[in-house]
C-alpha cells in the first residue's frame, strides 16, 4: 500500500540552494563576501573577494572556504554552530590566506540565510576598515573646515573694513609724522588680514570651470613652476602611467592643489636642497576597484607626490589639513586645506603617509 505521506507538505524536499546569479548584487559591495554551504563549500564569491585573494571566481567557487584561512577550524566550528541554530550571526577575527600576497587580517561575520544549509560570510579587512574610518574623518573634517572658514572669514571681513576706514580718517586728521606711522601700521595690517580672508574664501567664490583634464599636463605645469623656484639642489622625478585617460575637471584647481602640496614638500626639503640631494617624485597610477569617500569606483586616478624630506612632525600629523596649521616657520597653513578643498570638489580625497625620509601625499580622483 502506498504511503500517502509522500505527497504531504511535511515530506517536501529541502529548499535547493539558490543559483549563483541570485547573489550578483554582492558584486556591488566593497566588502569581501562569500556564500557557502554548511561544510564550507563556496557557492558564490564576489568581485572584492576575488581581488583580495588573487584568484578567479571560477577557482574559488566549488572550493572550501575553510582552506583559505590560516586557522580553518575557527570557520568550521562557526559553521557547525550555525547549522544547529546556536546563533543567527557570529563575529571573529582571522587571517585570510592569499595567492601572491601576505595574509590579510579580516573581521569575519557569519550569518544564516533563508535557505537551509546556506550561509553568508562577510570579511571586513581590518586595515581597510581603519582606512575607511580615517577617510570619513577627513571628509567630515573638510566639511567642518569649510563651514568654519566661511563663517570666520565673514565675521572678520566686516569689522576689518571699519578698522581700516577709521585708520584712514584718523590719518587725515593728524599732522604728526610719528602718529601717522601708527595709522599706516593699522592700515597695512588690515590689508594683510584682508588678503588672508580673501585666500580663505577664494575656493568658495571661484566658479568650478569644468573641462577635459590631462593629469600629466597638470603635473608638467607644476614641475616647471617648482623648478623655476628651486633651480638647484632639487631633482624632480616623473613616474607616469601614460595610459591614464582624460577626465572632466577644473584644470586650474588641480594645478593649484598639486602645486600647494609640491611647494609644501619643497619647504620641508630646504636642508636637502641646500645639500643638493633633494628629490620630489610625481607618480601616477590607475587604481582598480578603489573605495574611498564611502563609495567604490571601478577606476580611479592615484597621484602621488613623494619627497625625501624629514617627514611631517608627529605633533601635527592628524591636523595637517586643518586651516592655519603649518609645519614650517612663517607658513600660512592654508596650502593643504585649499588643496583638499579643490580635490574634494572633484569627488576625490587627499591622504598622507609620512615617515622620516619619505612623505607621500596621495590624491585619489574617480576616473570615467
Amino acid at each position: 500500500m502506498r504511503d500517502s505521506s509522500e505527497n504531504s507538505p511535511a515530506a517536501a524536499a529541502p529548499a535547493a540552494p539558490l543559483p549563483a546569479r541570485a547573489f550578483q548584487a554582492f558584486d556591488l559591495l566593497a566588502t569581501l563576501v562569500a556564500v557557502v554551504q554548511g561544510d564550507g563549500t563556496v557557492l558564490f564569491a564576489n568581485a572584492a573577494l576575488e581581488d583580495a585573494i588573487g584568484s578567479s571566481r571560477r577557482t574559488i567557487e566549488g572550493a572550501s572556504l575553510l582552506k583559505m584561512f590560516a586557522e580553518p577550524q575557527l570557520l568550521g566550528t562557526a559553521l557547525d554552530g550555525a547549522r544547529v541554530n546556536q546563533y543567527a550571526a557570529l563575529r571573529y577575527d582571522a587571517w585570510l590566506l592569499r595567492q601572491t600576497m601576505e595574509p590579510l587580517l579580516v573581521h569575519v561575520v557569519l550569518a544564516q540565510t533563508d535557505v537551509p544549509d546556506q550561509f553568508v560570510v562577510e570579511l571586513l579587512p581590518l586595515e581597510a576598515q581603519a582606512r575607511q574610518d580615517r577617510e570619513e574623518r577627513l571628509i567630515d573634517q573638510a566639511q567642518a573646515n569649510k563651514e568654519l572658514i566661511r563663517n570666520l572669514a565673514h565675521e572678520i571681513k566686516n569689522p576689518l573694513g571699519g578698522i581700516r576706514g577709521a585708520a584712514q580718517l584718523l590719518e587725515m586728521e593728524i599732522d604728526s609724522r610719528e602718529l601717522k606711522e601708527y595709522t599706516r601700521v593699522i592700515i597695512h595690517e588690515a590689508d594683510r588680514l584682508q588678503t588672508l580672508v580673501d585666500r580663505l574664501l577664494a575656493p568658495h567664490r571661484r566658479p568650478h570651470v569644468v573641462g577635459d583634464v590631462n593629469i600629466h599636463e597638470v603635473l608638467e605645469r607644476v614641475r616647471s613652476l617648482v623648478l623655476a623656484e628651486f633651480p638647484r639642489g632639487l631633482r624632480v622625478v616623473r613616474d607616469y602611467d601614460t595610459s591614464i585617460p582624460e577626465f572632466r575637471g577644473d584644470r586650474e584647481q588641480l594645478i593649484q592643489a598639486v602645486l600647494n602640496i609640491a611647494h609644501n614638500a619643497c619647504q620641508a626639503l630646504s636642508d636637502r636642497i641646500a645639500a643638493g640631494d633633494a628629490q620630489l617624485v610625481f607618480k601616477t597610477r590607475v587604481g582598480r576597484q578603489v573605495t574611498f569617500g564611502k563609495q567604490r569606483y571601478r577606476l580611479a586616478l592615484e597621484l602621488h607626490v613623494i619627497d625625501n624630506g624629514p617627514g611631517v612632525p608627529d605633533s601635527i600629523k592628524d591636523r595637517i589639513f586643518y586651516p592655519l596649521v603649518s609645519g614650517t616657520e612663517g607658513g600660512s597653513g592654508l596650502g593643504l586645506t585649499l588643496a583638499q578643498t579643490f580635490v574634494q570638489q572633484h569627488h576625490g580625497l587627499i591622504e598622507c603617509d609620512s615617515v622620516p625620509g619619505r612623505t607621500d601625499f596621495k590624491i585619489l580622483v574617480p576616473l570615467p
